[in-house]
């Protein structure tokens, strides 16, 4: 069973339905992220997880337990906020024991717990500082201190790096996936930023529209996107049709072309990313070529970027600099066969 489940939930605010038959399931010991564009519903996801606000329909369960209409302060997370969210008239010490102060913990065990925890967050020795005298990372480590040191069942994260900069964003996203794995406790985190969610997580959850899209872990959703929208999301710019003639593959224009990881079915939508057509001078004769013109040339420093038109549409390609195809170029584009990725149409 899974430590966390949200089922049929329906949610949303007056008339505006944000979450519409959603489905979750977090294990025990699982870092999951929850990752799409402003208003998917990741963040009501989250208020909803940590009791900010009660669902219309479905119920959430935790444990075991039902906990949908539990209260904020009688479930047992961590939250760590986008803001910190520190007391400011409060030492380093007192803002982290503060949710132990509220479970009338004895003081000394107070005192080892809150020091454990600093000690975890590399902040030793800073106990009676106040949060005006600390940077913006050591602010949002006393603030996963505090988080932790009540030992949450589950703690959740609402897009914490998002005021750092970011040099400190990559260390700071280094330093929870260590503590993290370290405790072992289980966590859901709430990003936009991809790459900062396929660094940490065990499992992402990419949304679109109040639903789930596709929940794997992050080396599966980037390499195997079940829909166009996933494909979009992790950097596939390349789209075209295939349909099947007996064994064969063939794109709208009659080019028969071969894909290594085939699918079942008789009608795709194809992607591939730039990094994955390779460009040749006109004529080139080899496996999957498709001839086009070059519309657009744009320097990237490592790499140039092409926008080559085609039968089958405009094909963004990025390849080395040596290349040097100027515009008007008559190029043959390869599309490497085990690169390409089948996705079954919406009907």
């Amino acid at each position: 069973m899974a430590l966390l489940e949200l089922e049929h939930i329906t949610a949303g605010y007056d008339k505006n339905i944000i979450l519409r038959d959603f489905n979750l399931q977090v294990e025990r010991g699982q870092f999951v992220s929850l990752l799409g564009s402003s208003g998917c519903g990741k963040t009501t996801t989250l208020r909803l997880i940590a009791g900010f606000s009660e669902p219309n329909e479905g119920r959430i369960v935790f444990d075991g337990k039902d906990i949908t209409h539990v209260p904020l302060h009688k479930r047992n997370f961590g939250f760590v906020f986008q803001s910190y969210a520190l007391f400011p008239h409060m030492t380093v010490f007192d803002n982290v024991a503060f949710g132990l102060k509220m479970r009338k913990v004895p003081k000394e065990e107070m005192k080892r717990r809150v020091a454990e925890m600093l000690a975890l967050v590399d902040l030793t020795g800073f106990e009676d500082r106040y949060p005006r005298e600390m940077s913006g990372g050591q602010r949002q480590r006393v603030a996963l201190a505090r988080a932790m040191v009540i030992r949450p069942d589950l703690m959740l994260f609402d897009e914490p790096l998002s005021n750092l900069d970011a040099k400190l964003r990559v260390k700071m996203r280094v330093e929870i996936r260590r503590i993290q794995q370290e405790l072992g406790f289980t966590a859901i985190y709430v990003t936009h930023d991809q790459e900062e969610c396929f660094a940490i997580s065990d499992q992402v959850a990419i949304m679109n529209g109040g639903v789930i899209e596709q929940m794997d872990s992050p080396a599966h959703i980037f390499n195997s996107p079940k829909t166009e929208f996933i494909a979009h999301f992790v950097g596939f710019e390349n789209f075209f049709d295939l349909n099947r003639r007996g064994n064969v593959l063939v794109t709208d224009s009659g080019l028969a072309l071969r894909v290594a990881r085939d699918l079942p079915g008789d009608r795709f939508r194809a992607c591939i990313r730039p990094e994955d057509v390779i460009l040749y001078p006109e004529g080139t004769e080899g496996e999957n070529r498709l001839p086009g013109e070059v519309l657009v040339t744009t320097f990237l420093g490592r790499n140039i970027q092409y926008n080559v038109r085609t039968a089958i549409g405009e094909f963004v390609i990025k390849a080395e600099q040596e290349q040097g195809y100027s515009v008007g170029s008559r190029v043959s584009l390869e599309l490497t066969a085990n690169k390409i990725i089948l996705i079954q149409p919406h009907e």
